[in-house]
């Protein structure tokens, strides 16, 4: 081939490229947009709130009776009784009788006094009696009755802080407690004839000290009884005396 031949080629095919560079490339073709779906998240499913249960209505409680109030219980029997006496000139009539009484109603009698010594009753009689104990061995729930016996010795327990204790705790523990001649004093300065009924024997002295124990005392009457406590005027009133303890105790 000629060179002036292969020149003009190679000038053909460049201008053919050039043009070929030179023309744009087709835009491409639109797609249509594709509708986009909503998601809407669907809930887990739940369980239905459990039924809240009905109380069953219960039957009311019948309506209870309030019991009627009980007595306090009452010492037990025990079928003896306590005589205290002074250990020298003890009034003898008020002892036996007032013995002679409570034995014949089945009661058993005990004698306590300051000693275990043989006690001596006044003149003339000179009766003699052997304490059983002595008044500070004295438990007064051993026994349904405590007496004290009168005479002119008999104040030796006015003012004897144990003969004083065992007249309280005989009212303390419902029990009967009597005193004859001047042995009621012996209650009054205990304090256990407050507001209480009572006699001693007619002397002012003796109910003049009765009556500061608060009681009301004239020394007149033979025997009076106030709930458990017998109190007597001397020895003419020692059979009456015995009868009204043994019906206390009997509940009469």
């Amino acid at each position: 081939m000629k060179k002036s031949s292969l020149t003009l080629l190679v000038a053909s095919l460049m201008i053919a490229l050039f043009a070929s560079c030179a023309t744009p490339p087709p835009e491409p073709t639109s797609i249509p947009a594709t509708a986009t779906e909503t998601y809407t998240p669907v809930p887990p499913a739940t369980e239905p709130p459990a039924p809240t249960p009905t109380p069953t209505p219960q039957p009311e409680a019948p309506a209870t009776a309030t019991p009627p109030p009980t007595a306090p219980p009452q010492p037990a029997a025990t079928m003896r009784v306590l005589l205290i006496i002074a250990p020298q000139d003890f009034q003898p009539w008020e002892y036996s009788e007032t013995r002679r009484v409570l034995e014949e109603a089945g009661y058993t009698a005990v004698v306590a006094s300051t000693t275990l010594e043989e006690a001596v009753s006044m003149a003339p009689d000179q009766l003699k009696v052997q304490p059983d104990l002595t008044i500070g061995d004295v438990t007064v729930a051993d026994y349904d009755a405590i007496i004290f016996i009168g005479g002119s010795g008999s104040p030796v327990y006015w003012d004897e802080p144990t003969a004083h204790r065992i007249a309280q705790e005989a009212v303390a523990q419902e029990k009967v407690l009597a005193a004859i001649c001047l042995a009621p004093v012996t209650l009054a300065k205990a304090g256990v004839l407050d507001g209480k009924q009572a006699t001693v024997f007619p002397s002012p002295d003796a109910i003049a000290m009765v009556q500061e124990g608060q009681a009301t005392c004239t020394g007149e009457e033979s025997v009076v009884r106030d709930g458990l406590i017998i109190t007597g005027n001397g020895p003419e009133a020692a059979t009456e005396f015995g009868e009204t303890i043994v019906a206390v105790l009997q509940g009469q």
